[in-house]
């Protein structure tokens, strides 16, 4: 598949089965109703976009929400100006979030290391304030950019009039509600997934590897590795566009919530999670924190006293207590815990705990191969 090698077909191949069965897989879980799983897709993507950055160059951004909020906003705007349909939308939030992102690079990647990291989020602050002040007439502040009757979406009129209330995204003429809109993210998701794996495996990945092992020895051969650095970014920014402009697609609404610190201190996590640097880590860990923030918060004391109505009331009651300081609105203390115990126990996150699993299967079927080969030899 184009020059690939075997290895990376069949994880594409394995990855894409997991993905498209997900809301079978999924169902025991109580996570496999559509909005949740078109979330898993779309966060991934943005996960996936910041990977490209942090774990193949070495370069940490703390302000890459900024993207995923300016395309939602270029999204939005694309719905209220021109048409429903997704795909345009999604076309101006990725050049838009790319040519933000050229700016905001082209000046941050002048610092590298821990300043880089702060360049990166003041910019992304200072958004976050424009959105609700300065560039009101723009964002629409508090309220966030929404759609209204009075939008002229000027190609979709050229086609026929105005209905009588809001339209409803479309996508190539698809609608973006239930499981049809979840399967559109997945599919835009595994093409994104698949040229994450194009450029890791490129002579371009190779050079971004290399600045993140040794930046320095790499400019004294006389390589000049910021154009490289600064494609990374440019790349990673448009993947925060593409994930921002689906989470209008989703659900036409943007606001500057989205351009927080916290949204990007999400990804940073989902990245380190599940491993940076590895192509399926960033996807589970944004699925992981999704699931954490959708279905554990959601448990509350009425959940818990059905599932441990088994108890006697003088144990249940005990047990509710204890575990509900760890969901409901406890969630981030149980995702803390999580985090706590793959940075001790798995630096290289939940990817490292698979290869771990690996090596020792391996190794147990290969000390069993050869044990099996000693025992076959004849005596002498």
């Amino acid at each position: 598949m184009l020059s690939m090698s075997r290895k990376d077909v069949l994880t594409l191949l394995i990855f894409t089965a997991v993905v498209l069965t997900m809301p079978i897989w999924l169902a025991p879980f109580g996570a496999a109703y559509p909005n949740l799983l078109q979330k898993f897709m779309i966060y991934a993507i943005f996960a996936i976009g910041f990977n490209i950055l942090f774990g193949l160059t070495g370069y940490l951004s703390f302000g890459h929400a900024a993207f995923l909020g300016v395309g939602s906003y270029a999204a939005v705007w694309s719905f209220k100006l021109f048409t429903m349909d997704g795909l345009l939308a999604i076309v101006f939030s990725v050049i838009t979030a790319g040519v933000f992102a050229l700016v905001i690079g082209y000046i941050s990647l002048r610092r590298s290391g821990i300043y880089f990291s702060i360049l990166t989020l003041a910019f992304a602050e200072m958004s976050y304030k424009l959105a609700y002040s300065v560039l009101t007439p723009i964002t629409n502040g508090e309220t966030g950019l929404q759609l209204s009757l009075r939008d002229p979406r000027l190609i979709d009129r050229m086609f026929g009039p105005a209905g009588d209330g809001l339209p409803s995204t479309r996508f190539l003429g698809l609608d973006m509600g239930g499981y049809t809109g979840f399967y559109v993210c997945a599919a835009i998701m595994l093409i994104c997934f698949f040229l994450a794996m194009r450029i890791a495996g490129s002579p371009f990945g190779m050079m971004l590897k290399g600045i993140k092992s040794n930046q320095t020895r790499m400019n004294y051969t006389g390589f000049n590795t910021r154009p490289y650095a600064l494609a990374a970014f440019v790349i990673s920014g448009m993947y925060a566009g593409l994930a921002g402009g689906l989470l209008a697609v989703a659900d036409p609404l943007a606001g500057a919530e989205r351009m927080q610190w916290t949204a990007s201190g999400e990804v940073v996590l989902m990245t380190i999670l599940g491993g940076v640097g590895t192509l399926l880590g960033p996807v589970i860990g944004a699925w992981i924190l999704k699931y954490f923030e959708n279905i554990f918060s959601a448990f509350n004391q009425g959940i818990l006293d059905h599932n441990f109505a088994f108890l006697p009331d003088a144990v249940r009651e005990p047990v509710v207590w204890v575990f509900g300081q760890f969901v409901g609105e406890g969630w981030h203390l149980t995702l803390g815990l999580v985090f706590m115990a793959v940075v001790i126990f798995l630096p290289g996150g939940l990817m490292e705990g698979v290869r771990r699993i690996n090596g020792v299967l391996r190794r147990g079927g290969g000390g069993g191969a050869a044990r099996a080969k000693t025992h076959m030899q004849p005596a002498e």
